[in-house]
């Protein structure tokens, strides 16, 4: 923690809000959207909010894409040391018949990576195994935004299906491991890379805002079998978490132009 905190006050500088809309008790489900690679630094600075606000007696966990700890262990190893599981549906099963709240990125890696030019849009890809959790445990939804993480490195775009076709031509994947996002960036310490490479968070200033709960309408089992239902509370979480986004952008610009 005063490794992180030192990133949050310095390096990230990080202003937040809306952290009064998390009710003082009781299970829920955060959905974030994150930003800059595999570092993904707004994740580890919304850590700091939380362990300052809650301590470390009110657990959350991660649900972590799992090929992190085939790739990258020690990075995932880390990250297992503030709340990061694998995210398979026994781990997340567990964690929620214990009655904690758990911490999910829905977009995963193609989220992490999406190009610079998409930085204001929520991009979950259509992935709503999320919600299906969601609604099957009766769990209100927490989202949070973060900007300014996109500008710690500058993606220029995704080759993946390029990639993709040269495996099928037969040339494997590295490790056996299909990495799902091939991005092509600008960053620390490579200047460029290309694929999902670990990176090192150039000093950007970082916004984030955690947004008032989604309740469901309905929720339990059939609620969460109900495809039309399932995609309709995708929808309605994608787009509060956009319209919230675009507001927070006008604010920082608004602010940056005052500045200046």
């Amino acid at each position: 923690m005063p490794v992180l905190e030192w990133f949050y006050q310095n390096y990230f500088r990080v202003q937040t809000q809306g952290w009064e809309h998390i009710p003082p008790q009781g299970q829920l489900m955060f959905v974030g959207s994150h930003n800059g690679g595999l570092a993904t630094p707004d994740l580890p600075m919304f850590l700091v909010d939380w362990f300052r606000r809650f301590g470390y007696n009110r657990e959350v966990y991660g649900l972590a894409h799992a090929k992190m700890w085939q790739v990258y262990p020690a990075i995932a190893q880390m990250a297992a040391r503030v709340g990061a599981i694998p995210f398979y549906a026994r781990n997340a099963m567990a964690v929620l018949d214990q009655g904690t709240s758990v911490l999910v990125y829905p977009g995963g890696g193609e989220d992490a990576f999406r190009p610079h030019r998409l930085r204001d849009r929520i991009y979950f890809n259509q992935r709503t195994g999320f919600i299906r959790l969601a609604l099957w445990h009766s769990l209100p939804i927490v989202p949070f935004i973060s900007w300014g993480a996109h500008d710690t490195l500058i993606v220029l775009g995704d080759c993946y299906e390029q990639v993709k076709q040269i495996h099928d031509l037969g040339i494997p994947w590295l490790l056996g491991i299909d990495p799902e996002v091939f991005p092509i960036y600008l960053g620390l310490p490579w200047g460029l890379a290309v694929g999902p490479l670990p990176n090192i968070p150039w000093p950007s200033q970082i916004h984030t805002r955690v947004c008032p709960p989604i309740v469901f309408e309905r929720t339990g089992y059939e609620a969460s079998r109900d495809r039309a239902y399932v995609k309709a509370c995708y929808h309605q979480v994608v787009d509060t978490m956009q319209k919230e986004l675009d507001a927070l952008v006008q604010e920082v610009e608004r602010k940056t132009d005052g500045e200046g």
